[in-house]
């Protein structure tokens, strides 16, 4: 294994992925940069970390699908646009073993966030904490939840134990 692609690894996805965290959850977007920089770096890391061509495929297959039922769920008013796309975007890293387990975690921290975000909603805070924009705007019952502040540590936590961070921690490529 090259030392600079693990750590360049190591550094754009857990980055891409807490950037979105906080993106989403101070504005309630998360930018489309974002999804194309984790795009652009699957194409150059995975043939650079060992990763075939019939794997890549299989990741595509697993991204394009996640994409459609994402943007099915955007249409119906569940999830964000660009939740839809960083969910997509984070599959294709996954693929076919670890998506699943990815949009576990996810569903399970995006309903903890959901009921955090709905008890706050209905109860009484400090004058102080509504004087913040992203405070307010996160209590604003009119806003959806930023369902990205949940995709971020989900994909995290799938990361770790990852082909990506076996490759990164023993050089083994992704098959």
């Amino acid at each position: 294994m090259n030392d600079f692609i693990g750590l360049a690894i190591l550094a754009i996805f857990p980055i891409c992925m807490i950037f979105a965290t906080f993106y989403d959850l101070f504005t309630m977007t998360i930018p489309n940069k974002i999804t194309l920089v984790l795009l652009a770096s699957f194409a150059v890391f995975a043939p650079l970390a060992g990763m075939g061509w019939e794997t890549a495929l299989w990741h595509i297959g697993v991204a394009v699908c996640v994409l459609i039922v994402g943007f099915g769920l955007f249409s119906l008013g569940v999830m964000g646009g660009g939740d839809a796309k960083l969910l997509a975007a984070s599959a294709l890293w996954f693929g076919t073993a670890f998506t699943l387990p990815y949009l576990l975690a996810a569903s399970v921290l995006g309903g903890l966030l959901t009921l955090f975000i709905v008890i706050a909603r209905r109860i009484m805070l400090p004058q102080m904490l509504l004087n913040v924009p992203w405070i307010a705007r996160l209590l604003d019952k009119k806003q959806g939840i930023p369902y990205g502040a949940a995709l971020g540590p989900a994909a995290l936590y799938v990361f770790v134990g990852s082909p990506w961070m076996n490759y990164i921690t023993t050089g083994q490529s992704i098959g």
